[in-house]
């Protein structure tokens, strides 16, 4: 990068007190202190207004004790609480943060520059005849100049601001009570809300310490100026909260005028003139800021190719976004004029409350993972960042359920468009560790717990070779899985042929194949002196704790291999895992479409449950919709067909599985050509297998399968085998 362009980059170099704590601390001080703080003592009294007060400046606090912890841990660059979030949760969930974080901080603009000319063109006769939309934005306009002039400029003009306010606030504690006439009754009892309520339309008062964050990338020293400057307004800001209705209090006591008078803070100031002043004030500083504010955080959207590049281009040495100054200002002076937007004023509250709630989180995690990449210089424990994600939260809840709902949905909408465009990052964040610490905690308590009927599923272990030669046995794989268990797709390179390159290359081809057919699952290319002794190896070693397959999928062998085989089946049966093979014809069955689907039943006893298991498992996925399934039964006489036809209908019936029952005899034909006269016309054919006999050799227990093999070779056959130390047959009771 050159010279010129870092230079255009580096921003302005403001110190703590200009660049956080002052944007900060004007924007906490506000208008709810001046106009609202006597509704909050009248409705609750001093001990809970005081209650009040802690409470929500403790979530504040807590927030900005993550927001401290995040910012000594990285290079906090521009877009402040944007950039901590996308750096943290990624690119998607900060997209879908940063981007109504930047229109809540647009349209708060209007909000804070509406309330001044009101108080404007209501506190001074002169201008009762003029429109306040006219005053707004005139008002919008020469602080936009301000700010793109110069962010320096605006926030010297900060300085002047916090001075008014100052004065403001030395007028009131020097103030006394007022005349009688001033406290008079109201002429009608107005009814006191309750405890959180009140808490609830107080809160928003102590929330802006993201305007001083904002200021990120134009700071100094992020790592210490965020902490000190945020921390030190939120603490300043409580301060003032407890004393003010504490001298309220001391004025008036707890008259209704509390209730009635919104102004009641102005007429027991010493003198008046400095109050109003400070509420003109507190508006303009929050405007103020917020313009400062939000224009950063589209320049970081911008530069993350969140949003086009254009909208957040840089001017000057200081590399001022006044492109993106221009839009807030076009969005402010919209909501001036629309007039109308308190309606969606709570949404936007929320939105600045998930972005507290996700920077808690973020802390949390992050110091509950302890990734060696977790160095913070602030450290905070856990516990503090969950208890303030918990308080944003339960805040939302209890400001606006229904606003809350709205903007969740609005942010889960956006994080989807954002995965739609597969945006890619080019920072890491801590996704990949909270699924680590996930999986490690998960993986541990699962490893206390009993496999049993009612939870097994089929962990697969698919070894497909080339999946565009061997389609078949991922189709079935995927079919029998459908996306509900763990599913890993297996290679065996000769080690002759080996390289981590080739590997690598392998890998992310059949990764991306599987992504195509939109199958979840992991990949695992492995080396191997033979194929079978490769997948051997594999069966042994692949596998975390209590999360390992239990199911072996593989294709049919070839005549050669009949030992090898025999040798590979007995490691199965040794290691309690099941078998699956599949024969080539089943690939021309699943071309086709489905059809029927034949389980050859010996019994509740051995294969049987097991493969009544998979074709259930298979007539549930979308590949093989509308299916058949037969039980197909054979009877050593006719006499014995009737209570073999009971049987099997109560079995059916108590296992809640919809199948024909198929019962066969015919004692001139061998099992074999009985089984491939009744199934010659299914799509599929499921039979047992029979585990080697105890003193079977490998080429006897290979011969077994060779002729099995040979004899159904026209049909349609899934050859199961279960080893797995589990009782299938409480899957159908």
């Amino acid at each position: 990068m050159a010279t010129g362009k870092r230079q255009a980059e580096k921003g302005y170099g403001f110190g703590t007190f200009k660049g956080v704590f002052t944007p900060s601390i004007l924007t906490i001080i506000g208008v709810v202190m001046y106009l609202r703080f006597g509704w909050v003592l009248g409705n609750a009294g001093l001990t809970q207004t005081i209650l009040i007060v802690t409470l929500s400046s403790a979530i504040t606090f807590l927030t900005g004790l993550s927001i401290s912890s995040l910012a000594t841990n990285m290079r906090v660059q521009g877009g402040g609480a944007y950039y901590m979030v996308s750096r943290s949760f990624g690119v998607e969930t900060g997209a879908a943060i940063g981007i109504p974080l930047f229109l809540s901080q647009a349209v708060s603009i209007a909000f804070y520059i509406a309330g001044f000319s009101e108080s404007f063109v209501g506190g001074l006769s002169y201008a009762a005849g003029w429109d306040p939309r006219l005053v707004g934005t005139g008002t919008l306009l020469v602080l936009t100049i301000l700010s793109i002039i110069s962010a320096n400029l605006a926030l010297k003009a900060q300085f002047l601001i916090m001075a008014a306010i100052a004065i403001s606030l030395v007028s009131f504690f020097l103030g006394s009570t007022p005349s009688p006439d001033i406290l008079a009754m109201p002429t009608e009892p107005i009814a006191k809300k309750g405890f959180w309520i009140v808490l609830a339309g107080f809160f928003p008062a102590v929330t802006g310490i993201l305007s001083g964050v904002g200021m990120s990338g134009d700071l100094k020293d992020p790592g210490k100026s965020i902490p000190t400057g945020t921390l030190a307004s939120v603490l300043t800001g409580y301060v003032i909260y407890i004393a003010v209705p504490i001298c309220l209090f001391c004025f008036v006591g707890d008259t209704p005028a509390l209730l009635s008078d919104s102004m009641i803070f102005q007429k027991c100031a010493r003198w008046q003139a400095p109050v109003l002043a400070g509420v003109w004030a507190a508006s303009l500083s929050s405007a103020l800021g917020a313009l400062l504010a939000a224009p950063r955080v589209l320049q970081a959207l911008s530069k993350d190719r969140v949003l086009p590049r254009t909208l957040g281009r840089g001017y000057g040495a200081n590399n001022d976004p006044r492109f993106a100054t221009a839009l807030s200002f076009a969005i402010a002076a919209g909501g001036i004029w629309l007039g109308d937007i308190d309606v969606i004023a709570p949404v936007l509250t929320m939105f600045n409350l998930t972005v507290y709630g996700l920077l808690n989180l973020s802390a949390a995690l992050e110091e509950l993972m302890g990734n060696v990449s977790w160095r913070p210089t602030f450290h905070v424990p856990a516990i503090f960042s969950f208890l303030g994600f918990a308080g944003c939260i339960g805040m939302m809840f209890m400001i606006n359920s229904g606003a809350t709902f709205i903007a969740l949905a609005c942010i889960v909408l956006i994080y989807w468009f954002m995965v739609r465009r597969n945006l890619r990052a080019r920072w890491s964040d801590i996704r990949y560790g909270m699924l680590m610490f996930g999986i490690r905690f998960l993986v541990r308590r699962i490893s206390f717990r009993k496999n049993d009927g009612r939870n097994w599923r089929p962990h697969l272990l698919v070894f497909c070779g080339t999946p565009s030669k061997r389609s078949h046995l991922v189709e079935l794989a995927a079919a029998i899985s459908r996306n509900r268990s763990l599913v890993t797709f297996a290679t065996v390179i000769p080690e002759t042929a080996w390289s981590f390159d080739r590997a690598e290359n392998m890998r992310a081809s059949l990764r991306q194949y599987l992504e195509d057919q939109r199958i979840e699952s992991v990949v695992r290319i492995h080396p191997g002196k033979t194929h079978w002794i490769g997948m051997g190896e594999l069966v042994r070693a692949y596998g975390l704790g209590p999360l390992v397959p239990n199911t072996v999928l593989t294709g049919m062998p070839a005549e050669s291999e009949p030992a090898s085989f025999a040798a590979f089946v007995k490691l199965l049966v040794s290691r309690e895992k099941n078998l699956i093979t599949v024969s080539e014809r089943v690939r021309e069955e699943l071309a086709e479409g489905a059809g029927v689907i034949d389980i050859w039943w010996r019994g509740k006893k051995g294969n049987a449950p097991f493969l009544l298991a998979i074709a259930y498992l298979l007539s549930q996925s979308e590949a093989w919709q509308g299916v058949r399934l037969r039980l197909c039964h054979a009877v050593e006489s006719e006499e014995n067909r009737e209570n073999a036809q009971r049987t099997l209908e109560k079995f059916l019936a108590e296992a809640r599985v919809r199948a024909e029952i198929v019962l066969v005899s015919k004692p001139d034909h061998s099992p074999l050509s009985l089984i491939t006269e009744t199934s010659r016309d299914s799509s599929l054919v499921l039979l047992g297998l029979r585990p080697a006999f105890a003193e079977e050799t490998d080429e006897e227990y290979g011969n077994y399968f060779t002729s099995f093999f040979q004899a159904l070779r026209d049909l349609p056959v899934v050859f199961a085998l279960s080893t797995e130390k589990v009782d299938f047959q409480s899957i159908f009771v």
